[in-house]
């Protein structure tokens, strides 16, 4: 396919994002793309690792391309979302619980599906370009492709913090946050990606020590609070405009499901658990929640001024987050 460059070189399975113009958004069809690839290779005796790269300056991958499943929704076909969130969560595993090393290298921004890639990947690699974030609830969604377990391992109150301001993070926080393990120098990377081909070998992967940190001091304690009324107001106590100006703007629901499940992802054991809690949301995200309105006015009409109005009382967040019964997410090893 023209979106995506995968091919075997040396001892790598080789995966290359190739819609730089687009940020390299990934689609659905991308997502089986990848998912198909991983089934050829697991047995595959030629290839030892799995290298995942992109084309372009600008992004890793910037997000899932949702306009398809914007237009579905807006013409009452609900199935299109749920049909490209399903699968792509499935990727999202087998990458997390893929048998061979797979290398993830991350420059530009990395936000939403792009995390859902690179961010299971088992030897992470970002450079000074990198920019990670799960921006979610400015369009009515929740941090999802498996965001919330990452988020739940975060330090201290990050997970929180990230969840509910969709702040971008460089290289150093993200290590600190657990997005990503190891920090390389992009000029460094075509000579690390050829001896990876050549010998198949992941203890070719050296780490630089990483640029500081800034959450790493921070006073995110304001997090901590219950919901995320009592969140904003320990923040106007704390006159934290910084933090405030991003929840003031994004969706009540989103934010509020979304500390539900960051929180709920703490007593996960597997990211398959944290993966079908989120999928409870986007399966319902174009019929009962902001993510219609939210990819309008940001994405689609780009007046950047949504007109929130799902409700966001905690008995909706129950309800957005309940089981599926028949159509909830599973996985081949439950029963």
């Amino acid at each position: 396919m023209n979106d995506l460059n995968i091919r075997k070189t040396g001892r790598a399975g080789r995966i290359t994002f190739t819609r730089p113009k687009a940020l390299n958004a990934l689609t659905h069809d991308m997502a089986l793309a990848i998912s198909a690839a991983l089934d050829d290779w697991r047995d595959d005796p030629e290839v030892a690792l799995v290298v995942i790269d992109a084309e372009g300056d600008r992004a890793f991958c910037a997000g899932g391309d949702i306009a398809a499943v914007y237009r579905g929704g807006r013409e009452g076909n609900h199935q299109i979302g749920r049909d490209f969130f399903r699968d792509e969560y499935r990727m999202n595993a087998a990458i997390a619980d893929y048998p061979k090393p797979i290398v993830a290298l991350m420059q530009g921004f990395v936000m939403g599906g792009g995390v859902g890639v690179g961010g299971h990947a088992h030897y992470r690699i970002v450079g000074d370009t990198t920019r990670i974030a799960m921006p979610e609830s400015g369009i009515g969604l929740i941090p999802d492709v498996g965001g919330t377990w990452i988020l739940s391992r975060a330090p201290g109150r990050v997970g929180e913090y990230l969840t509910l301001t969709g702040g971008r993070i460089g290289p150093g926080d993200a290590i600190f946050a657990g997005f990503a393990d190891t920090y390389l120098p992009e000029s460094e990377w075509p000579a690390l990606i050829a001896r990876l081909e050549e010998t198949g070998d992941v203890s070719e992967i050296h780490r630089h020590p990483p640029p500081p940190a800034t959450l790493e001091g921070r006073d995110l304690s304001a997090f901590g609070g219950r919901t995320v009324a009592d969140i904003t107001a320990a923040l106007e106590q704390a006159g934290d405009t910084e933090s405030l100006e991003p929840i003031r703007r994004n969706s009540p629901l989103s934010m509020a499901a979304g500390l539900a499940l960051v929180r709920a992802a703490r007593g996960d054991h597997r990211m398959q658990e944290s993966l079908s809690r989120e999928y409870r949301y986007t399966f319902r995200a174009t019929e009962q929640t902001d993510f219609i309105e939210g990819v309008r006015a940001q994405i689609i009409d780009k007046d950047r001024n949504p007109q929130w109005s799902a409700d966001a009382s905690a008995a909706n967040v129950s309800a957005v987050l309940a089981p599926l019964g028949d159509d909830e997410l599973m996985w081949e090893d439950q029963a």
